[in-house]
């Protein structure tokens, strides 16, 4: 069993940078791959970024191709999600999930969630 937790959100200008956290407790991490989603209000959680073990492969929702990065390190259980050039529709509630193996794009593909961390941007 894994159990996300994440950090590192907060208030942030137009253009600027953020960089998310997500800590996975669990003797298996090394086996998940990790996905990130959002929320904006009154809309539903979307895919944003995910990285599969063992290849390390990555996907983007093209809304963030070219501005955010996801990236892992196993010997810390934790996976990243660096944001840059950040736009005021990035702003919603992000989530970490982790799912065995290959990436998914889907909420009911992940098998454990974390409580998630506000990512607001003003113009």
């Amino acid at each position: 069993q894994v159990q996300p937790v994440e950090s590192g959100g907060g208030l942030v200008q137009a253009g600027d940078s953020m960089r998310l956290s997500c800590k996975a407790s669990g003797r298996l991490f090394s086996t998940y791959a990790m996905g990130w989603f959002r929320q904006a209000p009154g809309k539903e959680r979307e895919f944003v970024a995910a990285i599969a073990w063992p290849a390390r492969n990555t996907d983007y929702a093209d809304s963030v191709k070219g501005r955010f990065t996801i990236s892992r390190d196993n010997a810390k259980d934790t996976v990243y999600l660096q944001m840059n050039s950040l736009k005021p529709e990035d702003t919603g509630v992000y989530y970490c999930a982790a799912r065995p193996r290959d990436i998914g794009y889907h909420e009911y593909e992940y098998n454990y969630w974390g409580q998630g961390t506000q990512v607001t941007v003003s113009s």
